[in-house]
Protein backbone atom coordinates (compact mmCIF):
# COMPACT_ATOMS: atom_id res chain seq x y z
CA UNK A 1 0.00 0.00 0.00
CA UNK A 2 0.89 3.61 -0.87
CA UNK A 3 -0.01 6.56 0.94
CA UNK A 4 -0.75 8.49 -1.90
CA UNK A 5 -3.96 6.09 -2.55
CA UNK A 6 -4.39 5.54 1.11
CA UNK A 7 -5.00 9.69 1.88
CA UNK A 8 -7.37 10.07 -0.68
CA UNK A 9 -10.07 12.60 -1.23
CA UNK A 10 -12.39 10.66 -3.15
CA UNK A 11 -16.37 11.12 -1.90
CA UNK A 12 -19.43 9.12 -3.00
CA UNK A 13 -20.06 9.76 -6.53
CA UNK A 14 -17.42 12.18 -7.63
CA UNK A 15 -16.53 12.45 -11.21
CA UNK A 16 -13.45 13.71 -11.38
CA UNK A 17 -10.37 13.56 -8.81
CA UNK A 18 -9.87 15.51 -5.68
CA UNK A 19 -6.29 17.10 -5.62
CA UNK A 20 -5.35 17.77 -2.31
CA UNK A 21 -3.06 20.60 -3.33
CA UNK A 22 -6.39 22.51 -5.05
CA UNK A 23 -7.44 21.92 -1.31
CA UNK A 24 -9.15 25.37 0.33
CA UNK A 25 -6.67 25.28 3.00
CA UNK A 26 -9.14 27.06 5.67
CA UNK A 27 -11.84 23.93 5.39
CA UNK A 28 -10.27 20.60 3.96
CA UNK A 29 -12.02 17.68 2.42
CA UNK A 30 -10.99 15.57 6.08
CA UNK A 31 -12.12 18.70 8.06
CA UNK A 32 -15.33 18.11 6.38
CA UNK A 33 -15.87 14.83 6.91
CA UNK A 34 -15.14 15.61 11.03
CA UNK A 35 -17.97 18.42 10.80
CA UNK A 36 -21.06 16.38 8.68
CA UNK A 37 -19.86 13.51 11.75
CA UNK A 38 -20.81 15.92 14.66
CA UNK A 39 -23.68 17.49 13.07
CA UNK A 40 -25.39 14.04 12.13
CA UNK A 41 -28.43 13.14 14.30
CA UNK A 42 -26.86 9.27 14.79
CA UNK A 43 -23.55 10.91 16.74
CA UNK A 44 -26.05 13.18 18.54
CA UNK A 45 -27.90 10.52 19.98
CA UNK A 46 -24.46 9.09 21.14
CA UNK A 47 -25.09 11.41 24.19
CA UNK A 48 -27.94 8.89 25.74
CA UNK A 49 -26.20 5.83 25.42
CA UNK A 50 -24.07 3.90 27.72
CA UNK A 51 -20.88 3.48 27.62
CA UNK A 52 -19.77 1.25 30.77
CA UNK A 53 -22.15 3.08 33.45
CA UNK A 54 -25.60 2.69 31.97
CA UNK A 55 -28.31 5.79 32.46
CA UNK A 56 -26.12 7.07 35.20
CA UNK A 57 -27.04 10.20 36.65
CA UNK A 58 -23.69 11.98 37.49
CA UNK A 59 -21.69 13.98 35.47
CA UNK A 60 -18.37 12.02 36.50
CA UNK A 61 -19.47 8.88 34.03
CA UNK A 62 -19.12 8.80 30.18
CA UNK A 63 -21.25 8.19 27.91
CA UNK A 64 -20.66 7.08 24.20
CA UNK A 65 -20.72 10.87 23.54
CA UNK A 66 -18.00 11.99 25.52
CA UNK A 67 -16.24 9.04 25.21
CA UNK A 68 -16.31 9.49 20.86
CA UNK A 69 -14.97 13.06 21.81
CA UNK A 70 -12.30 12.27 23.72
CA UNK A 71 -10.94 9.46 21.41
CA UNK A 72 -11.35 12.32 18.67
CA UNK A 73 -8.81 14.82 20.60
CA UNK A 74 -6.24 11.54 21.55
CA UNK A 75 -6.55 10.56 17.61
CA UNK A 76 -6.21 13.77 16.33
CA UNK A 77 -2.84 13.72 18.33
CA UNK A 78 -1.99 10.57 17.38
CA UNK A 79 -2.23 11.16 13.29
CA UNK A 80 -0.09 14.67 13.74
CA UNK A 81 2.57 13.47 15.01
CA UNK A 82 2.62 10.04 13.23
CA UNK A 83 1.77 12.96 10.17
CA UNK A 84 4.91 15.03 10.83
CA UNK A 85 7.37 12.08 10.76
CA UNK A 86 5.81 10.72 7.54
CA UNK A 87 6.25 13.86 5.68
CA UNK A 88 9.88 13.89 6.61
CA UNK A 89 9.87 10.35 5.35
CA UNK A 90 7.77 10.86 2.49
CA UNK A 91 8.48 14.72 1.55
CA UNK A 92 6.94 14.35 -2.13
CA UNK A 93 3.77 13.90 -0.30
CA UNK A 94 3.89 17.64 0.59
CA UNK A 95 6.05 18.81 -2.23
CA UNK A 96 4.13 17.15 -5.01
CA UNK A 97 0.91 16.33 -3.68
CA UNK A 98 0.28 19.03 -1.43
CA UNK A 99 -0.36 16.82 2.56
CA UNK A 100 0.12 18.86 5.13
CA UNK A 101 1.44 16.83 8.76
CA UNK A 102 -2.12 18.04 10.48
CA UNK A 103 -3.73 15.55 7.05
CA UNK A 104 -3.19 12.94 8.85
CA UNK A 105 -4.54 14.02 12.16
CA UNK A 106 -8.13 15.02 10.60
CA UNK A 107 -8.43 11.84 9.14
CA UNK A 108 -7.62 9.86 12.40
CA UNK A 109 -9.45 12.55 14.56
CA UNK A 110 -12.49 12.17 12.15
CA UNK A 111 -12.65 8.45 11.83
CA UNK A 112 -12.02 8.35 15.55
CA UNK A 113 -15.26 10.47 16.18
CA UNK A 114 -17.40 8.59 14.83
CA UNK A 115 -15.97 5.14 15.55
CA UNK A 116 -18.64 4.05 18.13
CA UNK A 117 -21.47 5.24 15.79
CA UNK A 118 -23.14 2.34 14.82
CA UNK A 119 -23.03 1.11 18.53
CA UNK A 120 -26.74 -0.24 19.69
CA UNK A 121 -28.37 0.99 23.17
CA UNK A 122 -27.23 -0.69 26.38
CA UNK A 123 -22.95 -0.80 24.77
CA UNK A 124 -22.40 -3.93 23.73
CA UNK A 125 -24.65 -6.43 25.79
CA UNK A 126 -26.98 -4.58 23.16
CA UNK A 127 -24.71 -6.38 20.21
CA UNK A 128 -24.90 -10.12 22.03
CA UNK A 129 -28.97 -9.24 22.25
CA UNK A 130 -29.64 -8.50 18.81
CA UNK A 131 -27.41 -11.34 17.52
CA UNK A 132 -29.44 -13.90 19.53
CA UNK A 133 -32.82 -12.88 19.09
CA UNK A 134 -31.54 -14.65 15.21
CA UNK A 135 -29.58 -17.59 16.94
CA UNK A 136 -31.69 -18.40 19.32
CA UNK A 137 -34.93 -16.51 19.54
CA UNK A 138 -37.86 -15.71 17.66
CA UNK A 139 -35.62 -15.08 14.72
CA UNK A 140 -34.19 -17.89 13.90
CA UNK A 141 -37.40 -18.80 11.89
CA UNK A 142 -36.04 -16.58 9.16
CA UNK A 143 -33.01 -18.52 8.82
CA UNK A 144 -34.03 -20.48 5.45
CA UNK A 145 -34.71 -17.39 3.76
CA UNK A 146 -30.82 -15.92 3.83
CA UNK A 147 -27.94 -16.51 2.88
CA UNK A 148 -25.37 -17.86 5.22
CA UNK A 149 -23.47 -14.38 4.76
CA UNK A 150 -26.74 -12.44 5.69
CA UNK A 151 -27.68 -14.79 8.51
CA UNK A 152 -24.02 -14.60 9.98
CA UNK A 153 -24.61 -10.62 9.84
CA UNK A 154 -27.56 -10.67 11.99
CA UNK A 155 -26.50 -13.23 14.27
CA UNK A 156 -23.12 -11.43 14.89
CA UNK A 157 -24.53 -7.75 14.61
CA UNK A 158 -21.60 -5.73 14.65
CA UNK A 159 -21.53 -2.19 15.72
CA UNK A 160 -18.92 -1.11 13.59
CA UNK A 161 -20.49 -2.99 10.25
CA UNK A 162 -23.67 -0.80 11.19
CA UNK A 163 -21.54 2.44 12.08
CA UNK A 164 -20.06 2.11 8.08
CA UNK A 165 -23.56 1.55 6.80
CA UNK A 166 -24.67 4.85 8.89
CA UNK A 167 -22.38 6.79 7.44
CA UNK A 168 -22.48 6.10 3.86
CA UNK A 169 -26.29 4.38 3.76
CA UNK A 170 -28.17 6.39 0.85
CA UNK A 171 -31.53 7.81 1.32
CA UNK A 172 -33.65 9.45 -0.75
CA UNK A 173 -32.19 13.23 -1.40
CA UNK A 174 -29.33 12.21 0.30
CA UNK A 175 -27.22 9.25 -1.86
CA UNK A 176 -23.72 7.89 0.14
CA UNK A 177 -24.96 9.41 3.20
CA UNK A 178 -23.11 11.66 5.16
CA UNK A 179 -20.25 11.41 1.93
CA UNK A 180 -17.19 11.22 4.02
CA UNK A 181 -13.96 10.95 2.07
CA UNK A 182 -12.84 7.35 1.41
CA UNK A 183 -9.63 8.01 3.34
CA UNK A 184 -11.60 8.62 6.35
CA UNK A 185 -14.10 5.59 5.78
CA UNK A 186 -10.66 3.53 5.70
CA UNK A 187 -9.24 4.66 8.51
CA UNK A 188 -12.94 4.10 10.59
CA UNK A 189 -13.11 0.20 8.93
CA UNK A 190 -11.10 -1.61 11.88
CA UNK A 191 -12.17 -4.71 10.35
CA UNK A 192 -11.96 -4.64 6.73
CA UNK A 193 -14.27 -8.13 5.84
CA UNK A 194 -17.04 -9.17 5.90
CA UNK A 195 -18.57 -11.82 8.44
CA UNK A 196 -17.97 -14.82 6.96
CA UNK A 197 -15.34 -16.80 6.98
CA UNK A 198 -15.16 -15.99 11.13
CA UNK A 199 -11.83 -15.34 12.45
CA UNK A 200 -9.77 -16.80 8.96
CA UNK A 201 -6.60 -15.86 10.80
CA UNK A 202 -5.20 -14.46 14.08
CA UNK A 203 -4.29 -11.52 12.34
CA UNK A 204 -6.26 -8.42 14.56
CA UNK A 205 -8.03 -7.02 11.70
CA UNK A 206 -9.99 -10.35 11.52
CA UNK A 207 -10.94 -10.20 14.93
CA UNK A 208 -14.66 -9.40 13.83
CA UNK A 209 -15.90 -7.74 10.83
CA UNK A 210 -16.61 -4.58 9.22
CA UNK A 211 -19.84 -4.43 7.13
CA UNK A 212 -23.01 -5.71 5.99
CA UNK A 213 -23.48 -8.02 2.68
CA UNK A 214 -26.02 -4.74 1.68
CA UNK A 215 -22.65 -2.61 2.24
CA UNK A 216 -20.19 -4.60 0.59
CA UNK A 217 -19.68 -3.37 -2.87
CA UNK A 218 -19.41 0.08 -1.41
CA UNK A 219 -16.90 -0.99 0.79
CA UNK A 220 -15.17 -2.84 -2.23
CA UNK A 221 -14.80 0.86 -3.97
CA UNK A 222 -13.45 2.24 -1.06
CA UNK A 223 -11.01 -0.37 -0.44
CA UNK A 224 -9.98 -0.38 -4.46
CA UNK A 225 -10.00 3.76 -4.37
CA UNK A 226 -7.25 3.37 -1.01
CA UNK A 227 -5.57 -0.23 -2.76
CA UNK A 228 -5.76 -2.09 0.19
CA UNK A 229 -4.25 -5.28 -0.05
CA UNK A 230 -6.73 -7.92 -0.55
CA UNK A 231 -6.14 -10.96 1.94
CA UNK A 232 -8.44 -14.06 2.19
CA UNK A 233 -9.60 -16.35 -1.16
CA UNK A 234 -10.79 -15.03 -4.20
CA UNK A 235 -14.47 -15.91 -2.97
CA UNK A 236 -14.26 -13.36 0.35
CA UNK A 237 -14.19 -10.06 0.71
CA UNK A 238 -11.06 -9.21 3.10
CA UNK A 239 -8.60 -6.82 2.78
CA UNK A 240 -5.81 -5.24 4.83
CA UNK A 241 -6.67 -2.20 7.16
CA UNK A 242 -5.57 1.59 6.36
CA UNK A 243 -2.36 1.86 8.17
CA UNK A 244 -4.20 5.32 10.22
CA UNK A 245 -6.91 2.26 11.19
CA UNK A 246 -4.63 1.27 13.84
CA UNK A 247 -3.91 4.64 14.88
CA UNK A 248 -7.78 5.18 15.88
CA UNK A 249 -7.70 1.89 17.63
CA UNK A 250 -5.04 3.06 19.88
CA UNK A 251 -6.71 5.89 20.56
CA UNK A 252 -9.54 4.07 21.59
CA UNK A 253 -7.64 1.37 23.88
CA UNK A 254 -6.15 4.78 25.44
CA UNK A 255 -9.12 6.16 26.52
CA UNK A 256 -11.57 2.83 27.61
CA UNK A 257 -8.61 2.02 29.75
CA UNK A 258 -7.41 5.04 31.29
CA UNK A 259 -10.82 6.73 31.61
CA UNK A 260 -13.23 3.68 32.19
CA UNK A 261 -10.27 3.61 35.41
CA UNK A 262 -11.20 6.89 36.37
CA UNK A 263 -14.98 6.60 35.95
CA UNK A 264 -14.77 3.92 38.42
CA UNK A 265 -12.58 5.82 40.88
CA UNK A 266 -14.90 8.46 40.85
CA UNK A 267 -17.30 6.32 41.24
CA UNK A 268 -16.36 4.85 44.38
CA UNK A 269 -16.33 1.50 42.57
CA UNK A 270 -12.35 1.41 42.94
CA UNK A 271 -10.19 2.54 45.37
CA UNK A 272 -8.31 5.70 44.91
CA UNK A 273 -5.00 4.39 46.33
CA UNK A 274 -5.18 1.78 43.21
CA UNK A 275 -4.41 5.03 40.99
CA UNK A 276 -1.27 5.35 41.78
CA UNK A 277 -0.61 2.17 42.53
CA UNK A 278 -1.47 1.49 39.02
CA UNK A 279 -0.73 3.87 36.99
CA UNK A 280 2.61 4.96 38.85
CA UNK A 281 4.30 2.92 36.04
CA UNK A 282 3.03 5.19 33.51
CA UNK A 283 3.20 8.23 35.14
CA UNK A 284 6.54 7.93 37.09
CA UNK A 285 8.76 9.41 34.52
CA UNK A 286 6.67 12.77 34.75
CA UNK A 287 5.08 13.49 37.94
CA UNK A 288 5.32 16.43 39.23
CA UNK A 289 5.07 14.95 43.55
CA UNK A 290 4.97 18.33 44.93
CA UNK A 291 1.93 19.21 42.30
CA UNK A 292 0.44 16.18 43.13
CA UNK A 293 0.50 16.44 46.65
CA UNK A 294 -1.29 20.09 46.42
CA UNK A 295 -4.46 18.63 44.83
CA UNK A 296 -6.44 18.26 47.28
CA UNK A 297 -9.82 16.48 45.94
CA UNK A 298 -10.06 12.38 44.29
CA UNK A 299 -11.26 13.57 41.15
CA UNK A 300 -7.98 16.15 41.03
CA UNK A 301 -5.85 13.59 41.35
CA UNK A 302 -6.89 11.05 39.43
CA UNK A 303 -7.71 13.87 36.56
CA UNK A 304 -3.82 14.56 36.55
CA UNK A 305 -2.73 11.18 36.61
CA UNK A 306 -4.82 10.46 33.71
CA UNK A 307 -3.47 13.23 31.34
CA UNK A 308 -0.25 11.78 32.29
CA UNK A 309 -1.25 8.69 31.55
CA UNK A 310 -3.07 9.21 28.66
CA UNK A 311 0.31 11.29 27.14
CA UNK A 312 2.93 8.46 27.52
CA UNK A 313 0.64 5.74 25.81
CA UNK A 314 0.14 8.81 22.83
CA UNK A 315 4.09 8.66 22.98
CA UNK A 316 4.43 4.89 22.89
CA UNK A 317 1.57 4.76 20.28
CA UNK A 318 3.47 7.26 17.55
CA UNK A 319 6.75 5.24 18.84
CA UNK A 320 5.51 1.87 17.77
CA UNK A 321 3.29 2.83 14.34
CA UNK A 322 6.59 4.51 13.18
CA UNK A 323 9.13 2.04 14.01
CA UNK A 324 7.08 -0.51 12.28
CA UNK A 325 5.21 2.04 9.51
CA UNK A 326 6.46 -0.52 6.84
CA UNK A 327 5.03 -3.70 7.97
CA UNK A 328 1.96 -1.99 8.43
CA UNK A 329 1.74 -0.84 5.15
CA UNK A 330 2.39 -4.43 3.56
CA UNK A 331 0.05 -5.87 6.32
CA UNK A 332 2.82 -8.29 8.11
CA UNK A 333 1.70 -6.12 11.73
CA UNK A 334 -0.95 -8.23 12.95
CA UNK A 335 -1.68 -6.66 16.74
CA UNK A 336 -3.05 -3.40 18.49
CA UNK A 337 0.01 -0.95 18.30
CA UNK A 338 -0.46 -1.18 22.56
CA UNK A 339 -0.19 -4.60 22.28
CA UNK A 340 3.18 -4.44 21.69
CA UNK A 341 3.80 -1.66 24.41
CA UNK A 342 6.51 -1.88 27.07
CA UNK A 343 3.74 -1.03 29.38
CA UNK A 344 1.29 -4.23 28.25
CA UNK A 345 1.59 -5.61 32.18
CA UNK A 346 0.28 -1.94 33.27
CA UNK A 347 -2.64 -1.60 30.61
CA UNK A 348 -3.20 -5.16 31.44
CA UNK A 349 -3.51 -4.59 35.23
CA UNK A 350 -5.70 -1.49 34.34
CA UNK A 351 -8.15 -3.51 32.26
CA UNK A 352 -7.88 -6.07 34.69
CA UNK A 353 -8.93 -4.42 37.83
CA UNK A 354 -11.70 -2.05 35.84
CA UNK A 355 -13.74 -5.64 34.25
CA UNK A 356 -13.38 -6.73 38.46
CA UNK A 357 -14.91 -3.50 39.85
CA UNK A 358 -16.84 -1.60 37.26
CA UNK A 359 -17.61 -4.00 34.06
CA UNK A 360 -19.29 -6.72 36.40
CA UNK A 361 -20.37 -4.44 39.04
CA UNK A 362 -23.53 -5.43 39.56
CA UNK A 363 -25.49 -1.96 38.03
CA UNK A 364 -23.73 -3.12 34.79
CA UNK A 365 -25.24 -6.54 34.84
CA UNK A 366 -28.92 -4.80 35.96
CA UNK A 367 -28.16 -2.62 32.59
CA UNK A 368 -27.34 -5.49 30.50
CA UNK A 369 -30.36 -8.01 31.80
CA UNK A 370 -32.74 -5.18 31.12
CA UNK A 371 -31.09 -4.39 27.53
CA UNK A 372 -31.43 -8.22 26.43
CA UNK A 373 -35.37 -7.62 27.11
CA UNK A 374 -35.83 -4.45 25.51
CA UNK A 375 -34.34 -5.13 22.68
CA UNK A 376 -35.62 -9.22 21.84
CA UNK A 377 -38.90 -7.49 22.66
CA UNK A 378 -38.68 -4.84 20.05
CA UNK A 379 -37.17 -6.87 17.71
CA UNK A 380 -39.70 -9.39 18.48
CA UNK A 381 -42.77 -7.59 17.70
CA UNK A 382 -41.12 -4.83 14.63
CA UNK A 383 -39.79 -8.32 12.75
CA UNK A 384 -42.90 -9.69 12.86
CA UNK A 385 -44.92 -6.80 11.50
CA UNK A 386 -42.41 -5.96 8.80
CA UNK A 387 -42.34 -9.86 7.35
CA UNK A 388 -46.28 -10.03 8.24
CA UNK A 389 -47.15 -7.17 5.71
CA UNK A 390 -44.72 -7.93 3.00
CA UNK A 391 -47.18 -11.45 3.19
CA UNK A 392 -50.29 -9.82 3.70
CA UNK A 393 -50.85 -10.65 6.56
CA UNK A 394 -50.16 -7.63 8.95
CA UNK A 395 -52.71 -7.63 11.79
CA UNK A 396 -54.57 -4.63 13.04
CA UNK A 397 -51.29 -4.40 15.68
CA UNK A 398 -48.87 -4.65 13.14
CA UNK A 399 -50.19 -2.27 11.24
CA UNK A 400 -50.65 0.42 13.91
CA UNK A 401 -46.72 -0.19 14.77
CA UNK A 402 -45.88 0.62 11.38
CA UNK A 403 -48.12 3.65 10.79
CA UNK A 404 -45.70 4.83 14.08
CA UNK A 405 -42.64 4.00 12.83
CA UNK A 406 -42.21 4.89 8.89
CA UNK A 407 -38.83 3.98 8.92
CA UNK A 408 -39.88 0.29 8.92
CA UNK A 409 -42.00 0.72 5.72
CA UNK A 410 -40.10 -0.83 3.51
CA UNK A 411 -40.30 -1.72 -0.35
CA UNK A 412 -41.85 -4.47 -1.51
CA UNK A 413 -38.63 -5.19 -3.50
CA UNK A 414 -36.78 -5.17 -0.40
CA UNK A 415 -35.44 -8.95 0.66
CA UNK A 416 -36.12 -10.65 3.64
CA UNK A 417 -32.21 -10.14 4.81
CA UNK A 418 -32.84 -5.76 4.00
CA UNK A 419 -36.12 -6.12 6.01
CA UNK A 420 -34.56 -7.80 9.00
CA UNK A 421 -30.91 -5.33 9.06
CA UNK A 422 -33.38 -2.39 8.30
CA UNK A 423 -35.22 -3.65 11.85
CA UNK A 424 -32.00 -4.10 13.60
CA UNK A 425 -30.90 -0.98 11.99
CA UNK A 426 -33.56 1.17 13.54
CA UNK A 427 -33.23 -0.17 17.09
CA UNK A 428 -29.83 0.31 16.76
CA UNK A 429 -30.26 3.76 16.37
CA UNK A 430 -32.43 4.25 19.84
CA UNK A 431 -30.59 5.62 22.41
CA UNK A 432 -30.93 3.87 26.02
CA UNK A 433 -34.11 5.77 26.99
CA UNK A 434 -35.93 5.52 23.73
CA UNK A 435 -35.71 2.18 23.87
CA UNK A 436 -36.93 1.51 27.38
CA UNK A 437 -39.59 4.00 26.35
CA UNK A 438 -41.00 2.14 23.24
CA UNK A 439 -40.42 -1.12 25.07
CA UNK A 440 -42.79 0.34 27.58
CA UNK A 441 -45.17 1.60 24.96
CA UNK A 442 -45.30 -1.90 23.36
CA UNK A 443 -45.69 -3.36 26.81
CA UNK A 444 -48.66 -1.51 27.44
CA UNK A 445 -47.70 0.34 30.67
CA UNK A 446 -46.49 4.07 29.57
CA UNK A 447 -48.13 6.21 27.19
Amino acid sequence: MNWEQLLSLKRYGDINKRLRKEQDETRLGFEVDYDRIIFSSEFRSLQDKTQVIPLSQTDFVHTRLTHSLEVSVVGRTLGRKVGAKLIEKYPHLQTIHGYQANDFGAIVAAAALAHDIGNPPFGHSGEKAIGEFFKTGQGLQYKSQLTAKEYQDLCDFEGNANGFKIVTESRSGKEGGLRLSYATLGAFTKYPKESLPKKPTSHIADKKYGFFQSEKNLFLDVATELGLLKTGSKTDCSFARHPLTYLVEAADDICYTIIDFEDGINLGLIQEEFALEYLINLVKHSINSKKYNKLSTTQDRVSYLRALAINTLIQEAVEIFLDHEEDILNNNFSTGLLDKSKYEAQINDIINISIKNVYKSQEVIDKEIVGYKVISTLLDVYSAAVINKSLNQASNYDALLLKSIPELNFSESNSTYQKLLGVCHYVSLLSDSQAILKFKKIQGISL
